[in-house]
C-alpha cells in the first residue's frame, strides 16, 4: 500500500498533515481483483515506458509518467509514454532506512521533494513554481509486509495534463 500526498498543501498550510489518497499495491489484492500487471513495456536502454499499461503500484519507476490516479484505494497505476498527455511524472525517489515504520520520518523525508531535488529537476525553486508535487509513500502495511522503503516524488501541473517531461520547465 502506498499513500499519495500533496506537498503544496503541506507547504501552504505549514503543517505536516496533508490530504492523502491511499494507494494499495498489495499483490494479494491485485491477484484477487486481476488488476495491475507486473510492469509496462519499457525501452531496454532507457527504461522508459513505451506503451500505456496498467501496472502494480510497486512497479512505478523513476521517470514514469502516469494518468491521474483518481481517489480512494488503488492497487495499480496507469503509466504511459511521457510524450503522451499525462498528469503525473515521477521525478525523484528517496530510499528510507530500515527500522520501525514512522509517519513522521516519512513526512520529514518527503520534504526533499520540494527542496533541491525539485529545483534541480524543474529549474526554479518550489516556492516560485506554478507546478505542484505529490508523493507516493509507504504505509504501515506496505512497510511491514512488502519491505516498502521508497518515497516517490511526482510532479503535476495543476492547470492540467502535460505532454513531455517537466524537467527543465522553469515555471
Amino acid at each position: 500500500m502506498m499513500k499519495l500526498r500533496n506537498r503544496r498543501a503541506l507547504m501552504l498550510a505549514g503543517t505536516a498533515v496533508a490530504l492523502s489518497l491511499a494507494l494499495s499495491g498489495c499483490s494479494a489484492i491485485n491477484d484477487i481483483l486481476g488488476s495491475g500487471s507486473g510492469d509496462a513495456d519499457r525501452d531496454e536502454e532507457t527504461g522508459q515506458v513505451t506503451e500505456s499499461a496498467n501496472i502494480d503500484v510497486f512497479s512505478v519507476k523513476l521517470g514514469d509518467c502516469m494518468a491521474d490516479t483518481g481517489s480512494g484505494t488503488l492497487t495499480d497505476a496507469n503509466v504511459l509514454p511521457c510524450d503522451e498527455p499525462h498528469d503525473l511524472e515521477v521525478f525523484y525517489e528517496i530510499k528510507m532506512d530500515d527500522g520501525d515504520f514512522s509517519e513522521e520520518a516519512i513526512d520529514t523525508a518527503s520534504q526533499e521533494c520540494i527542496g533541491d531535488a525539485y529545483t534541480t529537476f524543474v529549474g526554479v525553486a518550489y516556492a516560485d513554481s506554478a507546478l505542484d508535487v505529490t508523493t507516493l509513500t509507504p504505509t504501515k502495511d506496505s512497510w511491514e509486509q512488502n519491505n516498502d522503503r521508497v518515497v516517490q516524488c511526482l510532479i503535476v501541473d495543476p492547470a492540467g495534463q502535460t505532454t513531455g517531461s517537466l524537467q527543465g520547465a522553469a515555471r
